[in-house]
């Protein structure tokens, strides 16, 4: 392939995904796990599956995102998440448009291999705030955790927010500054047993996520 790509992916108590989806990376295809405040051994496991490990302490998922960029060193980026949900054999057919020069950002659109894979109050409020963005022109039906783009000019953009906004900011700054945004079908699986999603796994938890999309999008984004 060349050039290795860094694969961030933020992680808090996920020690039991963390062999499989590590195992999992293609070839050429290096992670990068930040470490959010694990209790339960994360980044010890990280490490002896030949990850990088970073800390960060603030916790959030934009402010894991956001270290995970700054440790990364290659041109192309992907951000994945280290639940076990995704295949990462998926990322090559996500970077290629990139890589073609045919997209700025590719995400994928999560397809539920089982109606355990996304519980329904998950799945309602994503499909609502995707209908929000697609009114302001942003050609997305999914906020979703894997995507792949080019690691200067996603840090370029600018995005501030440190905790569950930070998919939505990236796209409302994205989409602002014209970039060319693509979308491509994944298998969205339900997460490996022993872990507990911090979003979709409880209302409160989806409650928290909408609240904090709500926050950027009475914010506005300004490029």
């Amino acid at each position: 392939m060349g050039t290795e790509i860094d694969v961030v992916l933020p992680c808090l108590d996920e020690a039991a995904a963390l062999p499989g989806v590590l195992a999992g990376l293609p070839a050429g295809y290096h992670a990068i796990v930040v470490d959010n405040g694990s209790t339960d051994g994360s980044p010890e496991v990280a490490a002896a599956h030949g990850a990088t490990v970073v800390y960060e302490a603030r916790r959030g998922y934009g402010a894991a995102v956001h270290t995970g960029l700054l440790a990364a060193r290659s041109e192309l980026v992907c951000v994945l998440d280290a639940d076990g949900s995704f295949d990462p054999a998926e990322l090559p057919g996500l970077a290629g448009p990139v890589l073609a020069g045919r997209a700025d950002l590719v995400a994928g659109r999560r397809r539920p291999v089982s109606m355990r894979a996304w519980p329904w109050h998950a799945r309602a409020g994503n499909a609502l705030i995707a209908a929000g963005l697609r009114r302001r022109g942003v050609p997305v039906h999914d906020l979703s955790p894997i995507r792949v783009t080019r690691r200067t000019a996603l840090l370029d953009l600018g995005v501030t927010d440190r905790a569950f906004g930070y998919p939505l900011e990236l796209l409302l700054r994205a989409a602002a500054a014209g970039w060319r945004i693509v979308e491509r079908d994944v298998a969205y699986a339900p997460r490996t047993a022993g872990t507990r999603s911090k979003v979709s796994g409880s209302v409160r938890g989806t409650a928290r996520a909408a609240r904090d999309m709500a926050g950027v999008l009475r914010a506005g984004v300004n490029p």
